[in-house]
C-alpha cells in the first residue's frame, strides 16, 4: 500500500491519501506488536496528516467565487522554507533528545533526522508543495544509509525503491508546473 501511495502521489491522484492513510493504520498495529512506540507515534501522525492532506485536496483552492480549483502544484515561498527548516532543526533536537534520553536507541541523532525529515515532507506534500521531494530524497538517502550499517537489507532495496520515486516524483511535478496540460498517467 505505501508504495501505491507513492505511485499515487506521484501521479498527483487524490487516492494517494486513503492508501497513506490505510498504510499507517496497518503498520500502528505492526509497530505496537513490535514493541517500536517512536515509529509507531510517527503512523500515528501519518494517519492525521492522511485525513488534512485528502482534505485539503479535495477543497482544492478556493478563489473569490468560492469554486473549488484543483489544488496546484506550487514553489515553497522562501520565508515558509525557512520556517519549515526551523520546524525540522526543532523537532529533529526535540525527537533527538527523546530518542538520545528515554530509550536504548543506537542511532538517536539519525533516526531523529529521518523521523522530523518524514514530518516535514508529508505535511509539504498535503500543501502541494514541489520541494518535498526533495526532502523525501534526502530522508530515503539517509535512511537507506542507516539501513546499510543495520544490515536490514530488505529494507534497503525498499528505501532504494523509494529515493529513485522520489527523484522521478520530483521530475514529473516540476514538468507539471512547468507545462500544466502534462499528465502521465
Amino acid at each position: 500500500m505505501s508504495l501505491i501511495y507513492l505511485w499515487f502521489s506521484i501521479k498527483q491522484l487524490i487516492w494517494l491519501w486513503p492508501f497513506g492513510l490505510l498504510s499507517a493504520v496497518f503498520y500502528i498495529a505492526v509497530y505496537l506488536t513490535s514493541g517500536f512506540y517512536a515509529d509507531m507515534g510517527l503512523q500515528v501522525y501519518y494517519v492525521i496528516i492522511s485525513i488534512y492532506g485528502w482534505y485539503h485536496w479535495s477543497r482544492g483552492k478556493r478563489g473569490n467565487s468560492n469554486e473549488a480549483t484543483p489544488l496546484q502544484i506550487t514553489k515553497t515561498p522562501v520565508r515558509l522554507m525557512f520556517a519549515l527548516f526551523g520546524i525540522f532543526l526543532v523537532l529533529w533536537g526535540i525527537l533527538w533528545l527523546i530518542l538520545d534520553r528515554l530509550t536504548n536507541s543506537t542511532i538517536p541523532f539519525w533516526d531523529a533526522m529521518t523521523t522530523a525529515g518524514a514530518l516535514v515532507a508529508t505535511w509539504m506534500l498535503a500543501r502541494k508543495l514541489l520541494e518535498h521531494w526533495l526532502v523525501w530524497i534526502v530522508v530515503d538517502t539517509v535512511s537507506l544509509m542507516l539501513y546499510i550499517w543495520k544490515e536490514l537489507y530488505a529494507t534497503v532495496i525498499l528505501f532504494v525503491v523509494y529515493a529513485i520515486l522520489a527523484v522521478s516524483g520530483y521530475i514529473q511535478w516540476k514538468k507539471s508546473m512547468e507545462y500544466p496540460r502534462f499528465r502521465s498517467l
